[in-house]
């Protein structure tokens, strides 16, 4: 049970801007320093090596969202989030999970040995790298690394207690790129890249128990904790298994039909766009669902119509803007960070910028998930899934990758009549209000193109 003054709209307000605020110092330092290290990175590897890594990152995200049910989202959202059985049962099945997941990752491993040596791909694909397999069994022991982490980070974000587990992810990150630039600059190899992954992985998991305030995890099985998470968890599964290959179904396709160079210079413009996506993503997770679960809780609907529609407010504008203005602004921008072997990527960021149109229906979403309403999420990502697997062999056949890049950047389009059919019978959907806010894509672009007619005429 709530307490009057917890409950009060200034309490939640005042409790979600704080970690607002400290999601966003966890933004912009994490990513900072992630796409620092990657500007130093490309000065010392070759773009062959961040095509490998791109498609074994993939396979890990791939088998990871695969076998996802939701347990943080479930913690955040329950009523019994609180309750160290059900926190101990869950990290009990997340730990389970973790070594089911590295043994799949093994199982993939191999076949894509095997399949090198029945040379089943062409020779100057990713997929035909002989460093590729031991890339792949390696990086999939982030799985059991991370499979350990403690609940206490679901439970931060649960009571918006987000700022240790801020200063967790960012000392994470600080030391896997002190890892990755000092085995780069000595051995210049794809293992640099892997070993900040894993090292990454072991710190948060290290800290999430010895840093973070909380109970102690141990391991335990209660039938009811198990019966509360198969039955939240089912939706999720399906939405993350459809969901995962819907948003790297791209990589997949590619990894066999460009280069590995070509690969490496696309990830380059991906790695800008998944860093944006992954802050929309964490804030979204990190205050978004926290504060309409809340609200949610309370049963208050008037209360959370007036909280999502400022949450949305919020999102619209600075994604509409940055949509209008990497359209226009990119090839720019690229030119100015990388040298010329990646100067294509700045073509394939504009045409990718434009999936952040839909990156603002994320808080939609969260609202579902807040509402236990997991059956939507799931029916968006079937959607998507469908949308993309659809476009990208049909793309591909008519004009190859160029074209393929197109049908990625508008993959979601479809989405939308799902959005707007289901926040209508939640009364969360305003004509008025989504249109007022569209402008927002031409101030972007025009922004973009005077920035590019001022630093491409000095």
């Amino acid at each position: 049970m709530f307490s009057r003054d917890r409950s009060s709209p200034d309490s939640l307000r005042k409790r979600a801007f704080s970690a607002g605020s400290w999601s966003m110092i966890a933004l912009v330092a994490t990513q900072g320093i992630r796409f620092g290290g990657n500007l130093i990175m490309t000065r010392l590897l070759v773009p062959e090596m961040f095509g490998i890594m791109a498609i074994a990152t993939t396979v890990s995200v791939v088998l990871a969202l695969l076998s996802d049910i939701g347990l943080r989202q479930n913690i955040i959202q329950s009523r019994r989030g609180d309750d160290p059985v059900f926190l101990n049962t869950a990290w009990t099945v997340q730990i389970v999970r973790g070594f089911i997941l590295y043994a799949v990752s093994l199982l993939v491993a191999a076949l894509a040995w095997v399949a090198q040596l029945a040379s089943l791909w062409p020779a100057d694909t990713t997929y035909a790298s002989p460093v590729l397999p031991l890339v792949l069994a390696v990086t999939g022991l982030s799985a059991i690394i991370a499979g350990f982490q403690s609940t206490k980070i679901a439970t931060a974000f649960r009571s918006f207690q987000q700022k240790k587990v801020v200063l967790t992810e960012i000392a994470a990150q600080f030391l896997s790129l002190m890892v990755m630039l000092g085995i780069g600059y000595f051995t210049r190899s794809i293992w640099a890249l892997v070993a900040a992954g894993l090292v990454a992985s072991a710190a948060s998991t290290v800290l999430s128990h010895i840093w973070l305030d909380g109970s102690r995890n141990r391991l335990q099985w209660d039938s009811s904790s198990v019966k509360e998470l198969v039955a939240f968890g089912r939706w999720i599964l399906l939405s993350s298994a459809v969901g995962v290959l819907a948003m790297n179904g791209d990589r997949i396709w590619f990894g066999g039909s460009m280069s590995v160079t070509d690969l490496g210079v696309y990830s380059i413009a991906v790695l800008i766009l998944n860093a944006m996506e992954t802050g929309v993503q964490k804030l979204a997770a990190s205050v978004v669902l926290p504060a309409l679960s809340e609200a949610s809780r309370i049963d208050d609907p008037v209360r959370l119509r007036a909280l999502y529609y400022r949450i949305r407010l919020t999102a619209d504008i600075p994604l509409l803007f940055a949509c209008g203005f990497f359209f226009t602004a990119s090839p720019m921008l690229i030119g100015f960070l990388y040298d010329d072997r990646y100067s294509r990527a700045g073509e394939m960021l504009a045409i990718l910028s434009l999936a952040m149109f839909f990156w603002r229906f994320t808080v939609a979403h969260q609202a579902w998930l807040a509402l236990g309403l997991t059956k939507y999420q799931a029916i968006d990502n079937l959607i998507r899934f469908a949308s993309l697997w659809g476009l990208l062999p049909l793309l591909l056949a008519l004009g190859g990758p160029e074209y393929a890049i197109w049908g990625i950047a508008l993959h979601a389009l479809p989405t939308l009549a799902l959005i707007v059919y289901v926040n209508r019978r939640l009364g969360l959907f305003h004509i008025g209000r989504e249109l007022a806010v569209l402008p927002m894509v031409a101030a972007g672009a025009f922004v973009g193109m005077l920035m590019t007619a001022v630093f491409v005429g000095l």
